[in-house]
């Protein structure tokens, strides 16, 4: 009796206190980052400590035939090897290919790889290597194989404006050889690989993309030679000629986003006032470390070469950036890996030389040769190694003052910290020290006099730390500062760690060339500013994507989304529309979406606009300014296209006034490397996630969804899922009541707030995607905008997170209720429009599936993985260059897209159901209670909103207002069929 006793109190501590008890023999929470492997910093320090040594005069090869567990049936012969001559392994769709090296003696060893890439996407190819059936260090997770691109064209074909389009990007299809690199770029050279004496077993196993696998090549470590040993080893003069390149042109590079760019800078070349030239190259298009360009040049005699390059650094404010110098794709000399670029906001003429400014002269031969520059972080590791650590004790130290105070701190309440973390005064002191170290290294690696952003955000986060240090005992009450805050030490740091790695550089040309004056990098001051008079005349006639008026003949579109978006769309209409159809069209920038309404009124309103938020076109039509759609003969046939959900806003009755465009998803996120190291199960439904809750919180980690990262005010997309996954509504089908009272709608409210008040989800969490990078909370529902900066900003864990559908509600039957909204932007035709049929033509062509795929992937090869298009139509996102598996998973949620329809009192709901969350969670309030009194102002509001528009009259229903549903817009299939 005493041990069931015993059990039901530790049971009912464990419910008041769900993360253990404070004290000072348990105050600390278990690091997430510890579950997995360290970084190859720290374990490189650790191989040194214990004497392991760089191998040295060592090369073995193991072709893809001698490979051991692999399936046979993807070995390919020879003649089927693309040119390799002889057997190479077809290696795709997760598959692991083992090979077994023998080594001499223990020591730390380089791989390389010889491949022939088979994606043409912009998705990376990506591996992971195990040595003897471990990941060595978490760097080894994922390898990528670089693909090599280029431009269509080098002759720049132009817009209906003159302005120079950038060409499309083909890949080059060629066998090639690749050591495996840190996949962020931030480590040096290739990544060493510890090897014991005797059998070693390497595997490579696929993350994704596809490729022809040849041999493995293991080698001692690469050592290059200094400058004076490199030009000893070549006789010749200094040539006197001098060779001029453009950047802009006859390259190819491992980015296809790296881009030509257009500098309005008169003393870029070429350049022209009138219109825009592709006269440079990078730029922010090449910042990211291992983005890499190599140039084709050719060399008329034999001899030394002097290199400058043409540039401005003008990104990184106070900061210099570095790239990699290769010849031939090798690095010469150690002096050039890499070469520093020092901040400057005007052209300047680089010309590569040693500390002293001496010239480094490089031997060519006569013929072709490649000169290649490629960006480098790895000089500031050790700046971002620091950080990370850092703010992991900063993180951890949080969790553990949160612990002690059960989070309730204020200002009128005191603490002794101290007494319960004794050490808390030397931690804060030591991170002080520790970050004003990288603040000097910093300050060391530029001779600039202006502090870049990266070192002031370093000097304030040393003062934050040094005043919390002074008085330990107020940092629970200080948290804001330490950890929470916008600017906090802990924000502060993220920030950095974000834009640190950055190196960008903006090329115009380079110069081999001997002991002789080069062109002037800059005009004179007379040129400059006549250039400038006559761009600023021109610019008053250019009409580059601005709003004007048209002729009878043109269909007019505005777009609200940035310049490069709208003009891609223009040439892609130019190219394929009109000439199809024979509508000339032009799109322009949109002002202001919300002043669209008012346009309407003054007749002043484009034919068509694209981008637009879909609560504009439920607007407009109420007010009698969109045109019905479905009065097209084969609109309901082109509606198939489209998920049924996300009609529901853009319609009123059996009317509907838009089509989406793009959409969104709500998925549930997860780090792989997390979750199995804990072996925890992917959570389905919420039972599930409920369930792992607890030993979550015990590692001091937990769960995101949507309503933690809204601020006050909760959406419909953060509260409307909970109450359709439980079978609820929000408004009567008449829509003249709301039905959040029903017990349906209930039960999803109540488990809404249960996340938060019994369950222990955070209320606020201001960013879940730095939180899911740095593990503190590795699985969690949210959305594309999570899902572009996973893929285009988090090198460190790609390959390392999946999605899977929404979690929702189990049924008695086992099937799930996964039900979310999926809220994008829309497109519509207006009633003034000079031509319905042309404007529809119009929004069929651009919502086909041919039309939204190769924008798409225009934009994505052109711009970068973070210009992802998230189409609307379901044809098209299933051909986008997207991970398989993901877009099968965001396919799947989207059998589950119900949006919120459109009412004129929605607003209210919307409000009320935030106050609802607010009342529960921070008041305590009975879920009942606070339903029923919201349930009294959204009828009250619904009531005096139907009078307005004429659907009520003196309190009686004059015709009612039906609520579309996903069966209404699911029956057009049928009424087509019955018509065909």
């Amino acid at each position: 009796m005493k041990s069931k006793i015993l059990i039901y109190s530790v049971m009912v501590l464990f419910f008041i206190f769900p993360h253990g008890f404070a004290s000072a023999d348990n105050n600390e929470t278990v690091p997430a980052e510890n579950i997995v492997e360290e970084r190859y910093h720290s374990v490189l320090e650790q191989w040194k400590e214990q004497g392991v040594l760089d191998a040295s005069n060592f090369e073995v090869s193991v072709p893809s035939s001698n490979s051991i567990g692999s399936d046979k049936q993807d070995l390919l012969t020879a003649s089927e090897s693309k040119g390799y001559g002889d057997s190479v392994f077809y290696w795709h769709n997760r598959q692991s290919v083992t090979y077994e090296i023998q080594v001499p003696k223990e020591g730390l060893y380089e791989l390389s790889f010889d491949y022939y890439p088979l994606s043409n996407k912009v998705i990376p190819i990506e591996g992971a290597i195990l040595v003897n059936g471990k990941f060595p260090y978490y760097e080894s997770r994922r390898i990528v194989f670089p693909v090599e691109w280029k431009n269509e064209t080098d002759d720049f074909e132009k817009d209906r404006f003159g302005n120079e389009i950038i060409p499309q990007q083909l890949t080059v299809n060629k066998w090639r050889s690749a050591k495996a690199e840190d996949a962020s770029g931030l480590q040096p050279g290739a990544l060493k690989y510890l090897l014991k004496k005797g059998t070693n077993v390497i595997e490579l196993s696929n993350l994704r993309g596809e490729m022809l696998l040849g041999k493995l090549t293991v080698t001692s470590v690469t050592t290059l030679p200094s400058y004076n040993e490199y030009v000893k080893n070549y006789e010749g003069k200094q040539v006197k000629d001098l060779i001029i390149n453009e950047a802009e042109t006859n390259y190819t590079k491992n980015s296809s986003y790296i881009r030509p760019f257009a500098s309005t800078d008169a003393s870029a070349v070429p350049s022209n006032p009138k219109t825009l030239l592709l006269n440079t190259l990078g730029g922010d298009s090449w910042a990211t470390s291992g983005q890499s360009v190599n140039w084709n040049v050719e060399i008329e005699k034999d001899g030394f070469y002097q290199l400058t390059f043409k540039v401005q650094q003008n990104k990184n404010t106070g900061a210099p950036v570095f790239r990699k110098v290769s010849i031939d794709g090798q690095i010469p000399f150690s002096e050039v890996a890499p070469y520093t670029f020092e901040f400057n906001k005007k052209w300047s003429n680089v010309t590569l030389s040693d500390q002293k400014g001496e010239p480094f002269l490089f031997y060519l031969t006569k013929g072709n040769h490649t000169i290649g520059l490629e960006a480098d972080a790895s000089q500031i590791e050790r700046v971002v190694h620091t950080t990370n650590e850092v703010m992991k004790e900063i993180e951890a130290l949080s969790l553990s003052i949160k612990k002690l105070t059960g989070n309730q701190t204020n200002r009128a309440r005191g603490w002794k910290i101290s007494e319960y973390i004794p050490d808390i005064k030397d931690r804060v002191e030591r991170w002080a020290v520790i970050l004003d170290e990288e603040r000097s290294y910093l300050k060391s690696l530029s001779d600039t006099d202006n502090d870049s952003s990266e070192i002031v955000s370093l000097q304030l986060a040393v003062q934050k730390l040094k005043e919390l240090s002074k008085k330990p005992d107020e940092i629970p009450n200080r948290m804001t500062e330490l950890s929470e805050g916008s600017s906090s030490v802990a924000q502060l740091l993220g920030n950095l760690l974000v834009d640190l790695p950055k190196q960008p550089l903006l090329v115009d040309r380079f110069y081999l060339h001997g002991d002789l004056e080069l062109p002037a990098a800059r005009i004179n001051f007379i040129e400059k500013a006549w250039s400038s008079v006559q761009r600023f005349a021109l610019s008053f006639t250019s009409g580059n994507y601005t709003v004007d008026n048209t002729d009878d003949e043109t269909i007019e579109i505005w777009v609200n989304r940035p310049r490069q978006y709208v003009e891609q769309l223009q040439n892609l209409a130019d190219r394929t529309f009109t000439p199809e159809t024979g509508i000339p069209v032009k799109f322009s920038l949109m002002p202001d979406e919300s002043k669209l309404i008012l346009s309407s009124a003054a007749n002043k309103q484009p034919d068509v606009a694209l981008g637009i938020s879909n609560w504009l076109p439920y607007e407009l039509s109420i007010r009698g300014a969109a045109v019905d759609l479905h009065q097209f003969k084969d609109f309901e046939a082109f509606s198939k296209k489209f998920s049924p959900g996300a009609f529901l806003p853009l319609m009123i009755e059996d009317s509907v006034y838009a089509l989406p465009e793009t959409q969104d998803f709500f998925v549930q996120f997860y780090r792989k490397d997390i979750m199995d190291a804990m072996n925890f199960p992917v959570p389905d439904d919420w039972e599930e996630v409920v369930n792992i809750l607890p030993e979550l919180q015990r590692f001091g980690m937990n769960y995101y969804t949507p309503i933690s990262g809204a601020g006050g005010f909760k959406p419909f997309q953060t509260t409307a899922p909970y109450i359709y996954q439980f079978q609820g509504d929000l408004y009567e089908q008449d829509g003249m009541r709301t039905a959040i009272g029903t017990e349906e709608a209930l039960k999803g409210i109540q488990f809404m707030a249960e996340l938060n008040t019994i369950y222990s989800l955070p209320l606020q969490v201001p960013n879940f995607y730095n939180h899911f990078r740095y593990a503190t909370m590795p699985i969690g529902i949210s959305n594309f905008t999570t899902y572009v900066q996973l893929t285009s900003a988090a090198p460190e864990i790609a390959g390392w997170w999946d999605i899977t559908p929404h979690p929702g509600v189990k049924q008695e039957d086992g099937t799930i209720e996964r039900w979310a909204t999926g809220s994008g932007q829309s497109a519509m035709i207006f009633k003034g429009t000079k031509d319905k049929e042309k404007s529809w033509e119009l929004l069929k062509w651009w919502m086909s599936t041919e039309t939204q795929t190769e924008y798409a992937s225009s934009l994505q090869t052109l711009y970068g993985p973070e210009y992802m298009w998230n189409t609307a139509n379901l044809e098209a996102f299933n051909e986008l260059p997207w991970p398989e598996e993901h877009k099968e998973t965001i396919l799947e949620q989207w059998e589950y897209l119900q949006e919120v329809p459109k009412t004129p009192g929605a607003y209210m709901v919307e409000r009320e159901l935030s106050n609802i969350w607010n009342r529960i969670v921070f008041d305590g309030e009975n879920t009942r209670s606070a339903v029923d009194d919201s349930i009294i102002a959204i009828d009250r509001e619904i009531s005096r909103k139907m009078e307005e528009f004429g659907y009520m009259k003196n309190g009686k229903v004059v015709k009612p207002y039906p609520i579309p549903t996903i069966e209404q817009v699911e029956s057009w299939a049928g009424e087509e069929n019955e018509e065909n």
